[in-house]
Order: structure tokens, then C-alpha cells, then sequence
């Protein structure tokens, strides 16, 4: 987590949607350029989503277009969306371009005639956020968005992809007889073979892998090196001295060699990597499901009821206050609350929990959730990005952004891994030239072809992103919203965990356990004091009315109502005095009755540690005890068990009383507890752990827990889906479950065994492989690796690490 001085130096976070970029050497480039930013406090740039998130300095916010022009300094683009806003007049649209302008996310805002051009980047800023801004009026609603190209990042995904496979199946189709030709070792020989090959090979090299060429002339233009560098630079190689070959034969007999031509090696690479890129971009694509999972839970279009009468309109129309109708099986809209109806929500896309809710008027419902049974009519509360659903979308893209520790080795290695590269290709070719076998020429420059392609660091840039992408997207379908991707992997090293008890390992509120009946039957008992109770707010009173209410009995008519803060109430139920509260105010009502006081109520074990006991007199005569404590949650205890099958400390803190702690800690099996704490102690206790060297998690309500969540390595607030609490937790859990804290660890560490996994096959094949290409084994057992072979092993490495991370989706 970030120190206390971090989040005061640091202000607002801005996502960037990048484009253009084909390795993890290119992410580190724009990550650089960024960091150097007047502004600026921290930038990290994802190769796997394709997004930049900045973290601003809050003292000198640069603005949007500025880190714009900074990404594009670079040598990429960011994914903009274009508006068009039609307005009445020339001049009416100046003053709009002037508002737009000035809002955060408006890269610029023009005026052509009457019709006001804006630029924006729409992680930033929305559509309609723009337009009220316009201040147009009835003209605003004439607005229509207009981009350039497609902005859907799916349709981006898809047309990225599309266009990738057609250049790879003209690749193929044309590199197949050049292959065959090549590959018949003089069979298939006729005159004009190697002109044929020639033509075919074109194409291939100058329209199929014109993707790499461009990215080596932009990466050249900014003075860096990436993957497309060492592609085109082995590719051009060999394309260039078989043109050459054809064209001059008579420069290699002069040497002494016999002309051999490569445009086999150079179209096959071009279409192997090209095949690699088509696997990479349908795999990559599948890594971000989660965010479009959750987003397709809104619907498009609400029934909004205005004067009575009920239209269809887009979600985006809707306005806080707007009343919407919810039928039968249908998805709520927008955040907000009953106002008619009642029916059984299903919130299990939100928080995991797969029981529907039974909610009445006056309860809130979130967006995304179904109506299962009835039609509701539902206030809208909030629209846009303040709703849950947009609140969950926003924090599983920003964790999918984020970095584990372990990447920072991964960066520093791509750093300097393409200049590496090429000095490694160079020596090996002058080596192989001056003391190689003959052809001596030849066989230089297969050995500078085959370490170039061989060492594509696609792989290395995608082992950890992908994992976090599919470990917080999977997380977040079972209710667990990992804020940061690098909680992922402190959270997989957790080995103490302290809980706070109520609301956390409890339900959180009173309840009914049990009563005892004195001088009448218990269903008695509770009537009469359920009847006195019910014009109190305390919450035993509500819990003791609850329970009346439960179990079908009648709640009288009272009278003569009187309330002692702190001790009870008295009031007058079918005639009779009744008392209810501690039992030092009933006894006392019941002295005055001339009932003496000693041994009023004698109830031997049946008041435990942990009960809080409500006394019942009536006409002065000990009528019974209502026996009231924070139930345990059903779940806890196997929570418990799961945490310590996982080699996990569990340690309870608690402001309750030392009895009611101890007899949960009994219960649930609890290592080791602590009571009476305030706020600042449990502080402490955290401290203390973190001090003898343990990786401490604290999970809480995050509000009174706060101090303690933030303290920790790792955060876990248990939100229950009404308060994420995300600004004091790492963590925030959707559902009302501790067992959703032990999925929430499990997932991390199946996530960093999948990283390291990644990061070991990635390292491992450039660390073996590149040697073999150089040809270190051929003086002793004369093992050489074609450049074919290359370019087939290098494909495959990135579509085997990001296949590998997809086996975190299947995490159960």
C-alpha cells in the first residue's frame, strides 16, 4: 500500500487507452516518457491492457492534452473518441468549444461553422458529460457521436484481429509454393525459379509484415528499439541478401560461394509471427472478458415512467429522480430504491451470492441485479459512474492496469533487452564470418536472422499482466474487488490475518438467541415485551420486535409509555405494567410492586458470557429473560478452517467484551483474540505483527477499521456491496461472507504461481534459446536452429504464456 506522504504528494489518477504498441519494450518506452512529464508523479504502462495509468502529482496536475502529446512523443497514439455537437449559431458554438475546453479529458474542442468538434479521452470523461456541459439545451439532444474509428474496445479488439488473420492468410497462401520450391532441393528446379520466389515474397514481406516494418521505423524515429526492431531487421536481412543473390550472383562466385537465396526463411518468419500476433490478439482478448462481462449486466434502454405513462428511452436519459419500471426477470437499470412493489433480488453478478434477496419499498437495488418474482417501480438514485456496477467496472480496469512487484524485474530486463539482442546478433554473425565453415557469408547472416527473431520479448511482457488480468477479473465474478493488481501478490503471501468480530465473523447486529420463560410460557414473554418495546428505536428493542414478528405473535396496543435511557422502558400492555431492560431497572419496578428483590431471577447457565439479557416484569412478577447477542455468521467457522488449512494465523480484534470474544474465538476456532480495543489498538496490533516479520491482512467494516486497514500490508473491507470502502482497503469484499476472503487468497496465490510460472518459461526460452540460435552447440554437436524454427518457437511462446493465465478462469 502507499505510505501516508505518498497519498498526500500524489493526487488524481488518469487511464490512458494506448494504442500502437507490440511488445513490453514499448510499454517501457511510453512508461519513460511519461515519467519525465512536468507533473507527474508515478506512470505505469500495461503491454496486456493496452492502457497507461498516471498518477498526478497534486501540486502540478499537468493536463490531458499534455500526457497525450507525451504519449505521442513517444511514437503511439491514445484511443480518442470524436463528438459532434450541432448548436443554432457560429457564435453559440465558440461559447461551447470555450466550456468543453476546459474540462478534464477534452483533448480539444473546435468550431467548424455551427457545429462544435470536440476530442476526448473517453476513460476520462463521458459523453454526456460533455454535452451538459455544451449548455445547448434542446440542441444538445441533436448530438451524436462521430469517432474517426472504431472506440468500443471490443470492436478495436475485433478489427485489430480481423485485420491480422487476412495478412497472415495472404502470408501463408503466398509463402506455401515459395516453401515448396525452396524446400525441393532442386526437384522442382526450372528456369526463373528464384524470380518466382522473388515476386511471391514481396508481398509477403512488404504488405503482411508491413505491421512490423512501421512499428521499426516509428520505434527508429524516437531513437529506441523493440520488437518490431528485431523482426524487421532479420527479416529485411535475409530478404535483402537473396535479392542480391538473384541480382548479383556474380559477387558471391567471386568470393568463392555459390549464391543461395532465403526468401523462404523470410516469408515463413513473417508468417509464423504473424500467426503468433493472430493467436496473442484473440487470447488477449478473451483476458479481458470479466470488464465486458460486467458491463453488458446494465441494461441499454429503461422503462421510464413520467406522468403516468411508461416510455422506453436510453439509460443515458435517465436522471437522478427519474422513477423506472423493473419487470419479472428484467436487470435494474441504475442504483436506486424501492418505491412501489417488492421482489426477490438476485445480486449475484454483484456480490457472488448466488440466494436471491427478498426486498420491499424503501430498500435499495443496484445496477445489474435482476428482479426475479415482481415488478418494482425504482427510484433513481444514481446514473453514470456512481453506480455500484460503474464503481466495480472501475476498480477491476484499474487493478488489471496495475503492476505486481514481481514485473519490476521483467521491466528492468526489457529495458535493455533489444539493444542486448542486437549486440548479441552482431557478434554472432562476425564471429561465424571470420572463423565460421563456409559459406562464411551465408552462414553470418543466418546466425544474425536467427538470434534477432528467436528473442522476441513478447512473452516476458506478457507473463505477469495477463495472470492479473484473468486472477481480478475471475475475483471479481465471486464478489472479491482487488483494488490494486499488486495486491495480488502481497496478498498471496499473507500468513497472519487479523479479523474484527462484529459485522466481520458475526452478523453484525442483535438478534434473538433464546428465552426464558418465568412465571409464563416464553411466546408470552416476548409478546408483552416485544408489545412495550415498540415504540423504541434501540436496536435490542428492534431485534426483540423482530423476533415477536417471527414468530407471529401480536404486538398490542401500548399505553402509559415511558423510556430510561440506558436502562429501559416501562409502559402498559393489556392492562398490566410491564418493564423490559437491565435488571436493576425491572427490579426495581418490581420492588415497587412489594416484590422483594433478592434472588428475582434465578437463571443458573442459561445466561451466557456472551449474551446481553433483557429482564421482563409484569405487575412487579419476574415474567422472563430475552437472552440477545450478535449471532455468528453460519459461514465463519469454515472461513476459520480454510484460513488455517492455507497456513494462516487468524487473530480477532475486538471493542467487545473479553466473554463475547472469547466465546466466538471457542466457536469459530480462533487462534488468538484480543478485546476492549479501540481504534488506535487495533493499530497497534497490526504493528506488532508487522514488526516480528509477519505479512499481516486486516479485514473490517472499513470505517471504525480504517486506521488498522491502512496500516496493513493488505486491506480487506467487508462491504456487503453498500460501502466499498476502497480508500482505506486493498481489498473490498461483496458479499457478507469471510469465506470470500479465503477465495480472495486463493485466487492470489493461483495467480502468482501462474506468474512465476510465466516469468520461468519466458526467461528460460530467451536464456536457452539464444545461445542454440548463435550456434554455441554447433562446434560440439553440430546443432544449428533455423531461422524457421525460430520464428515457429517464437509465436508460440507468447500464446503459451497467455494460455497458461487463462487457466486461472477455471478457479473454483
Amino acid at each position: 500500500m502507499e505510505t501516508t506522504e505518498d497519498q498526500k504528494r500524489l493526487g488524481s489518477k488518469v487511464t490512458l487507452p494506448i494504442e500502437g504498441m507490440t511488445c513490453v519494450a514499448c510499454a517501457a518506452r511510453i512508461e519513460r516518457r511519461l515519467g519525465k512529464e512536468a507533473g507527474v508523479g508515478q506512470a505505469s504502462v500495461n503491454y496486456a491492457t493496452e492502457e497507461a495509468v498516471v498518477r498526478l502529482d497534486a501540486a502540478s496536475e499537468p493536463s490531458i492534452p499534455q500526457l497525450v502529446k507525451a504519449v505521442r512523443d513517444s511514437g503511439y497514439e491514445v484511443r480518442l473518441e470524436a463528438l459532434r455537437l450541432p448548436t443554432s449559431n457560429a457564435a453559440t458554438a465558440t461559447q461551447a468549444a470555450n466550456r468543453i475546453s476546459s474540462l478534464r479529458g477534452v483533448v480539444q474542442a473546435t468550431c467548424d461553422d455551427e457545429v462544435v468538434q470536440v476530442e476526448f479521452v473517453p476513460s476520462v470523461i463521458g459523453h454526456n458529460r460533455i454535452v451538459e456541459a455544451a449548455e445547448l439545451g434542446s440542441v444538445a439532444g441533436e448530438s451524436k457521436t462521430e469517432p474517426t474509428e472504431p472506440t468500443d474496445p471490443d470492436e478495436v479488439h475485433r478489427q485489430r484481429y480481423e485485420s491480422l488473420l487476412r495478412r497472415f492468410v495472404a502470408a501463408a497462401l503466398l509463402s506455401a509454393p515459395i516453401v515448396v520450391i525452396s524446400m525441393a532441393h532442386g526437384a522442382i528446379a526450372f528456369p526463373g525459379d528464384k524470380w518466382v520466389m522473388l515476386a511471391l515474397s514481396i508481398p509477403v514481406v512488404f504488405w503482411s509484415g508491413s505491421v512490423f516494418l512501421t512499428g521499426a521505423w516509428n520505434a527508429l524515429k524516437h531513437h529506441a528499439a523493440d520488437m518490431n526492431t528485431l523482426v524487421a531487421m532479420g527479416v529485411l536481412s535475409a530478404f535483402a541478401y537473396s535479392v542480391v543473390a538473384v541480382l548479383f550472383p556474380g559477387v558471391f562466385r567471386a568470393a568463392g560461394e555459390e549464391p543461395a537465396v532465403y526468401f523462404e526463411a523470410a516469408a515463413v518468419i513473417v508468417t509464423l509471427i504473424l500467426l503468433g500476433r493472430v493467436l496473442e490478439e484473440r487470447a488477449k482478448g478473451r483476458t479481458t472478458q470479466a470488464i465486458q462481462k460486467l458491463l453488458q449486466l446494465q441494461p441499454h434502454h429503461i422503462h421510464l415512467i413520467r406522468n403516468g405513462q411508461v416510455t422506453d428511452v436510453p439509460v443515458d436519459d435517465a436522471v437522478v429522480g427519474d422513477h423506472v419500471l423493473v419487470r419479472p426477470g428484467e436487470r435494474v437499470p441504475l442504483d436506486g430504491r424501492i418505491m412501489e412493489g417488492g421482489s426477490a433480488i438476485d445480486e449475484s453478478a454483484l456480490t457472488g451470492e448466488p440466494i436471491p434477496i427478498d426486498k420491499t419499498v424503501g430498500e435499495i437495488v443496484y445496477a445489474g441485479t435482476v428482479s426475479t418474482d415482481g415488478a418494482v417501480t425504482v427510484q433513481v438514485d444514481k446514473v453514470g459512474e456512481s453506480t455500484l456496477l460503474q464503481q466495480i467496472v472501475r476498480l477491476v480496469r484499474e487493478a488489471q492496469a496495475g503492476k505486481a512487484p514481481i514485473q519490476r524485474l521483467a521491466d528492468r530486463v526489457a529495458a535493455i533487452f533489444v539493444p542486448a539482442v542486437i549486440v548479441i546478433a552482431a557478434t554472432a554473425a562476425i564471429v561465424w564470418f571470420v572463423v565460421g565453415p563456409e559459406p562464411a557469408t551465408t552462414n553470418a547472416m543466418i546466425r544474425f536472422v536467427t538470434v534477432l527473431i528467436i528473442s522476441c520479448p513478447c512473452a516476458l511482457g506478457l507473463a505477469t499482466p495477463t495472470a492479473i488480468m484473468v486472477a481480478t477479473g475471475r475475483a471479481a465474478s465471486l464478489g472479491v474487488l482487488v483494488r490494486d493488481g499488486a495486491a495480488i501478490e502481497t496478498i498471496a503471501h499473507i500468513d497472519t490475518l487479523l479479523l474484527d468480530k462484529t459485522g466481520t465473523i458475526t452478523e453484525g447486529r442483535p438478534s434473538v438467541e433464546d428465552v426464558v420463560g418465568l412465571s409464563m410460557d416464553a411466546d408470552q414473554v416476548m409478546r408483552l415485551a416485544a408489545s412495550a418495546e415498540s415504540r423504541s428505536e434501540h436496536p435490542l428493542a428492534r431485534a426483540i420486535v423482530d423476533e415477536a414478528s417471527r414468530r407471529g405473535l401480536s404486538i398490542e396496543p401500548v399505553s402509559d409509555f415511558i423510556t430510561e435511557t440506558g436502562l429501559g422502558v416501562r409502559a402498559t400492555v393489556d392492562g398490566s405494567a410491564v418493564f423490559v431492560g437491565r435488571e436493576a431497572f425491572v427490579t426495581k419496578g418490581s420492588e415497587s410492586h412489594g416484590v422483594p428483590q433478592n434472588g428475582l431471577y434465578s437463571l443458573g447457565s442459561a445466561v451466557q458470557p456472551h449474551h446481553t439479557a433483557v429482564y421482563v416484569s409484569v405487575d412487579g412478577e419476574p415474567a422472563g429473560v430475552v437472552l440477545i447477542a450478535d449471532p455468528i455468521r453460519n459461514s465463519s467457522a469454515e472461513a476459520i478452517r480454510k484460513f488455517k488449512e492455507a497456513g494462516i494465523r487468524t487473530v480477532m480484534v475486538t471493542g467487545d467484551r473479553a466473554p463475547a470474544a472469547e466465546h466466538v474465538a471457542t466457536v469459530v476456532g480462533i487462534d488468538e483474540y484480543h478485546a476492549s480495543l479501540l481504534p488506535q489498538d487495533k493499530t497497534k496490533i497490526v504493528a506488532q505483527k508487522k514488526s516480528t516479520g509477519h505479512t499481516v491482512a486486516m479485514v473490517g467494516d472499513g470505517i471504525n477499521d480504517a486506521p488498522a486497514l491502512a496500516l496493513s500490508d493488505v486491506g480487506i473491507s467487508m462491504g456487503g456491496g453498500t460501502d466499498l470502502a476502497v480508500e482505506a482497503s486493498d481489498v473490498a469484499i461483496m458479499r457478507d461472507d469471510l469465506r470470500a476472503v479465503s477465495d480472495g487468497i486463493r485466487i492470489s496465490r493461483a495467480g502468482l504461481r501462474v506468474i512465476k510460472q510465466n516469468l520461468f518459461f519466458a526467461f528460460i526460452y530467451n536464456v536457452v534459446l539464444i545461445p542454440v540460435a548463435a550456434g554455441v552447440l554447433y562446434p560440439v554437436w553440430g546443432i544449428l536452429l533455423s531461422p524457421i524454427f525460430a520464428s515457429a518457437a517464437m509465436a508460440m511462446s507468447s500464446v503459451s504464456v497467455v494460455t497458461n493465465s487463462l487457466r486461472l478462469k477455471r478457479f473454483r
